[in-house]
C-alpha cells in the first residue's frame, strides 16, 4: 500500500465583538435573543436598503492582519457573492474577494514550521438555521454579523499541527480583543479543506469539512478524511471534490453537497459600498496599538526559564499571560526557582487573580522556610549519607573536592529538598574535614 501525505489548509471564520452589524446598526450580539428581533431592512436584504460598513468592524480586521503579519491593503472594497442559501435572505453575501483587507502572513509552530496565511478579509454572516420535528425554521438575527476569514495556504500536515494552529489563531483574537472566539456559541467556526498525495504536491481533489466548533472535534474529521482518502486512492479512485460535515454520531464525516469553486459565486464588485481607502498613518497607528501577542508571550517566558509546556498554557490567556511574565522576571531576578513558582500559577495550586506576583513570591518563601530541617535533622541525614558512600568520602579525602557536591546532592534528595543547603555544605565540611582516628 502507497504511503500518503495529508495536505491541509485551514479557514477559520470569527464573529468580532463590535455592537453593532456590519452594515447596519442592528445589535451584533445574538446568542439567545428571541428569534429575528434584531434584524431591519438592511440585514433582512429588502429592496432599496443601502448598507453602510462598520468602521470598528474595518480596523478589528486590520489588527488581526498586523497579528499575522500581513500585508495591509489600503485599497480594498466589497464584493457580492452569489449562492443560495436560505438563510442568505438577499441571496448572496457581502464579502472580498480579489482586493480583501489584508494578504500573505505567517504564523510560527513550535517545531519552527511556518503556516502561510494567504488573506485575512471581512464580510457579513448568514442567518442561522433551526430544525425542529418536521420543520425547518430560519433566525436572522445573525445575518450581517461582521465576520472575519482567515484563509491558510495547505501547508499543514497533521492533525496536530491544526490543533496547535488553531488554537494560536483563537489566543491571537481573544489577545487583540476583537472577539471572544467561544466556540460553544459559533463565535468561532473551523473549517479544513483536506487532500491527500504520494509525494506532497497537490492532487486534483479537495475535501472541504464545514463548521466544526472544536479544536478535538476538527483533529478527529482530519484523521478521518485521511484514512478514508488513503482507501479510496488505494482503489485507483479519486475522492470527489466535495463539502462534507462532521457527525459526532457517526465518529466521521458525511457528505453534504459537491464542492463550489470561486467560479460558482459568480463574484463582482458591491455596487452600493464605494471603494475602502486607508491610509498608512492609520495602518501605522493601529500597529502601535497592538498588544503583547500569544507567540511572543511563549518566546518571553521560555527565555526566562519558564518550560515549554507552562508557557504553552499561559499564551492562551491574555491575562494569564501577562501574570505569568510579570511573576518569572520576579522570580528570575530573585533567583528562585521560576518553574516551581510559574507551575503553582497554571496548575492552579494558588489561587493567582487574589494574590499578586510578589505576594505568591513571599508565600513560597515562608512555606520553604517552615519545612527546613533542623541541625539535628540534617546532622543524621549526612551521617546516613557518608555511611552509605564510604569510597565518595574517600574521594573527597583524597583531594576530590566535586566529591562534596555529590555528597550533598544525597542530602538534599534524602530530605526532600526540605535541607537548608548553606547548613547542609557546613556541616558536611565539619564531618568531613576533621581529623581521622
Amino acid at each position: 500500500m502507497k504511503q500518503y501525505i495529508p495536505i491541509i489548509g485551514m479557514e477559520v471564520h470569527v464573529e468580532l465583538a463590535t455592537n453593532a452589524k456590519m452594515f447596519c446598526s442592528c445589535p451584533a450580539d445574538h446568542f439567545q435573543i428571541e428569534p429575528n428581533t434584531q434584524v431591519c431592512p438592511v440585514c433582512l436584504g429588502l429592496p432599496g436598503a443601502l448598507p453602510v460598513p462598520n468602521a470598528r468592524a474595518v480596523e478589528d480586521t486590520v489588527k488581526i492582519g498586523l497579528a499575522l503579519g500581513c500585508q495591509i491593503n489600503s485599497h480594498s472594497k466589497f464584493d457580492r457573492k452569489h449562492y443560495f442559501y436560505p438563510d442568505l435572505p438577499k441571496g448572496y453575501q457581502i464579502s472580498q474577494y480579489d482586493q480583501p483587507l489584508c494578504l500573505g502572513g505567517a504564523v510560527t509552530l513550535n517545531n519552527g514550521r511556518k503556516i502561510r496565511i494567504t488573506r485575512v478579509h471581512l464580510e457579513e454572516d448568514t442567518g442561522k438555521l433551526q430544525h425542529k420535528n418536521d420543520q425547518t425554521l430560519v433566525d436572522y438575527n445573525r445575518s450581517g454579523v461582521p465576520l472575519v476569514e482567515i484563509v491558510t495556504e495547505p501547508d499543514i500536515t497533521s492533525a496536530e499541527e491544526a490543533k496547535e494552529y488553531l488554537k494560536l489563531i483563537h489566543s491571537t483574537v481573544r489577545f487583540l480583543g476583537v472577539a471572544d472566539a467561544d466556540m460553544e456559541k459559533g463565535s468561532m467556526r473551523l473549517e479544513a479543506n483536506i487532500s491527500v498525495s504520494v509525494d506532497g504536491s497537490l492532487p486534483g481533489y479537495k475535501v472541504e469539512v464545514k463548521n466544526v466548533n472544536s479544536f478535538r472535534y476538527i483533529a478527529a474529521a482530519i484523521e478521518f478524511e485521511v484514512k478514508r482518502q488513503t482507501k479510496i486512492l488505494n482503489r485507483n479512485q479519486i475522492p470527489p471534490q466535495e463539502t462534507r460535515g462532521w457527525s459526532l454520531a457517526a465518529r466521521g464525516t458525511v457528505s453534504q453537497r459537491s464542492k463550489e469553486t470561486a467560479k460558482d459565486y459568480r463574484y463582482f464588485p458591491e455596487p452600493d459600498i464605494p471603494r475602502l481607502e486607508i491610509s498608512h498613518q492609520q495602518i501605522s497607528l493601529w500597529r502601535q496599538q497592538l498588544p503583547l501577542l500569544p507567540q511572543q508571550v511563549y518566546a518571553g517566558l521560555t527565555r526566562l526559564g519558564v518550560r515549554n509546556d507552562y508557557a504553552q498554557v499561559a499564551a492562551q490567556d491574555s491575562n494569564l499571560a501577562a501574570y505569568c511574565l510579570s511573576l518569572a522576571k520576579l522570580v528570575t531576578a530573585d533567583k528562585l526557582d521560576v518553574d516551581q513558582l510559574v507551575g503553582l500559577v497554571i496548575n492552579a495550586k494558588l489561587n493567582w487573580h487574589k494574590l499578586s506576583p510578589k505576594q505568591i513570591i513571599d508565600h513560597v518563601r515562608v512555606q520553604t522556610e517552615l519545612k527546613k530541617l533542623s541541625e539535628t535533622e540534617t546532622q543524621t541525614l549526612i551521617d546516613r549519607t557518608i555511611s552509605d558512600n564510604s569510597k565518595v568520602v574517600t574521594d573527597y579525602r583524597g583531594g576530590k573536592l566535586n566529591a562534596l557536591q555529590f555528597l550533598l546532592g544525597q542530602v538534599m534528595a534524602l530530605s526532600h529538598g526540605q535541607a537548608d543547603p548553606a547548613l547542609t555544605v557546613k556541616l558536611l565540611h565539619q564531618a568531613l574535614d576533621k581529623p581521622l582516628h
